[in-house]
């Protein structure tokens, strides 16, 4: 019986180890199938992201959960390809990434995958070779899995997973499960980069076409600048914007405006080109970055002002005929540095920026000519025009003065006289004020210079002379010819009023087609015997010395005709 009974138990015992043992191969099944479930569900979600920051932080979160890992990180590589350019950490709190001090770098087991991007499996991360440096207040890491992110045939960086929950260490499956989940990642960074740099592209040609459209349509310099900087700030993300011009006949850079982190540090600031960061774009023409603009070594000059900033990027501002600014953007201390798909637009952006001010600056010239010629025409019509007709009358005046006999209507008559030589006196300074406007400080041009002249004269005249000047008198006659022309008026008034006994003349400066004329004449007794003659020699040497000569002429009406003509240059 006994043996009867234990012959029975067997297969029981057989029967309860296969149902045990089937019962974990459709655990391990349900396990897998809610693993590959996980798996697709992570790829979903992070390939429905577009936002690039967004992407990377799911990629990460989702490796965690999918292999029961207590800590994971992304780390993004350099275009060094040698350190980590961002840092991803996920399953720590702000205070213990705060306690721990700066992300890391890649050296070490980081360093390990960029040098070797291979999937990488420690049961014990201490114990390899490369593992060094764990840092204070770092939790406790023992079983380690790294796995490499490939977007097309470039590694975009490593996703790290340490401290597996259920097991001791992570297995081949695991590593299989986050090799796979790094391939859809590579895809996901890749269309988020594509979208990332599609809408950045849009917002500078947008930022371009505000700055132009500001330009052309008369906005100050200054608000352009400003809308300049804050249009760059802005899209680049960074935390300080800067534009500096050169120093007109110096090799020095002025900063026109600074938005953003301590912008008053850096506001109307004078800087060398030798020695300064954005100097160094100045010099070159090129786009210069850094990775630490406070510690940069091609900053040697200026006021320390870089505090709280790391990466750095200042590009110039070049047209066809040279660089017109320097564009400069900065980053805080640990945010990621400037790449070539950031500074290739924000060029760009310079680039249209610096033709926009140039085309800017050639309007306003234009505008500016058009601006004196009408004041020039202005001018010309108030001599031509109201001071001949104001002349014409105080003569008319002054002759019918003789043909009255009251002395009360005498008097009122050489009153009204006065006042309109007071008027013509008037009429001469508006025409001077309108011919000198925002000339500033520089030398006065000729038709200021003959019109002092001849007020000079008036009081050994006795009478204000008629002028005319017709003709580009202040752009196509050079400073030494006019020297001449002043010099040959003033010997011609002191003639007229040592000798001439005249009470009336007219002066006329006329530019036109290769040379310049200078006529006057007088209503004296004209050029007695015995005048002496040195005035009219030193007359007739400057218009020699300079190719032309010099006509005496005898009016039919009496007095005196002086003509003197000479070529202009190239002529």
């Amino acid at each position: 019986m006994e043996g009867v009974a234990g012959s029975g138990s067997l297969p029981r015992l057989r029967l309860d180890d296969l149902l045990e043992e089937l019962q974990a191969r459709i655990d391990e099944v349900r396990g897998t199938r809610d693993r590959v479930h996980g798996l697709l569900e992570a790829v979903v979600s992070v390939g429905q992201e577009l936002d690039l920051p967004e992407v990377l932080q799911r990629i990460v979160e989702a490796a965690v959960v999918l292999v029961d890992a207590g800590y994971g990180a992304l780390g993004v590589i350099g275009e060094d390809h040698r350190t980590l350019a961002q840092f991803i950490p996920v399953g720590m709190s702000e205070e213990q990434v705060e306690a721990i001090g700066p992300l890391p770098a890649g050296h070490g087991i980081l360093g390990e995958l960029i040098r070797h991007p291979e999937p990488l499996r420690l049961a014990e991360l201490s114990e390899h070779a490369a593992s060094y440096g764990i840092p204070e207040n770092h939790p406790p890491m023992h079983s380690f899995l790294g796995v490499p992110i490939r977007v097309r045939d470039e590694v975009f960086g490593n996703l790290y997973l340490t401290e597996k929950r259920t097991a001791k260490e992570f297995d081949a499956e695991d590593e299989a499960v986050v090799s796979t989940l790094a391939v859809a990642a590579g895809v996901a960074i890749e269309n988020a980069r594509m979208y990332e740099e599609a809408r950045r592209r849009e917002r500078w040609l947008k930022a371009s076409t505000e700055v132009t459209s500001s330009l052309l349509s008369g906005a100050p310099q200054s608000q352009v600048l400003e809308l300049i900087v804050n249009s760059a700030r802005h899209i680049s993300s960074a935390a300080l914007a800067v534009v500096a011009l050169p120093v007109e006949g110096a090799q020095e850079l002025q900063v026109a405006r600074a938005v953003g982190f301590a912008a008053e540090r850096h506001l109307s600031l004078v800087t060398p080109c030798e020695g300064s960061f954005m100097g160094a774009a100045f010099i070159t023409g090129e786009t210069v970055t850094t990775t630490d603009i406070e510690h940069d070594p091609r900053i040697t000059v200026g006021p320390r002002r870089w505090a709280g900033l790391g990466p750095a990027v200042a590009v110039p501002m070049g047209t066809g005929e040279g660089v017109r600014g320097v564009l400069l953007l900065a980053r805080p201390q640990g945010e990621p540095v400037f790449t070539e798909s950031e500074t290739g637009p924000l060029l760009g952006f310079a680039d249209q920026a610096a033709v926009a001010l140039e085309l800017a600056e050639r309007r306003r010239d234009a505008e500016q000519l058009v601006l004196l010629a009408d004041r020039d025409r202005i001018a010309r019509d108030l001599h031509d025009l109201a001071i001949q007709r104001l002349f014409a009358t105080g003569m008319t005046l002054q002759s019918m003065q003789r043909f009255v006999a009251h002395p009360e209507a005498t008097e009122r008559l050489q009153r009204a006289v006065d006042d309109l030589d007071a008027t013509i006196k008037i009429i001469r300074s508006t025409i001077f004020g309108l011919r000198t406007h925002e000339g500033g400080p520089t030398e006065p041009g000729l038709r200021v210079r003959v019109a002092e002249s001849i007020e000079e004269a008036v009081p050994q005249l006795g009478f204000t002379p008629a002028l005319r000047m017709e003709g580009l008198v202040d752009t196509d006659v050079p400073r030494d010819m006019a020297d001449h022309v002043v010099a040959v008026l003033g010997e011609a008034l002191t003639n007229i009023a040592r000798h001439a006994r005249a009470s009336a003349a007219e002066i006329s400066l006329a530019v036109a087609g290769h040379g310049l004329r200078l006529t006057v004449v007088d209503n004296g007794r004209g050029i007695a015997v015995g005048t002496p003659r040195g005035g009219l020699r030193n007359i007739s040497e400057r218009a020699q010395a300079l190719g032309g000569d010099v006509r005496l002429e005898e009016p039919s009406g009496g007095g005196t005709r002086l003509v003197w003509a000479v070529p202009l240059p190239g002529d």
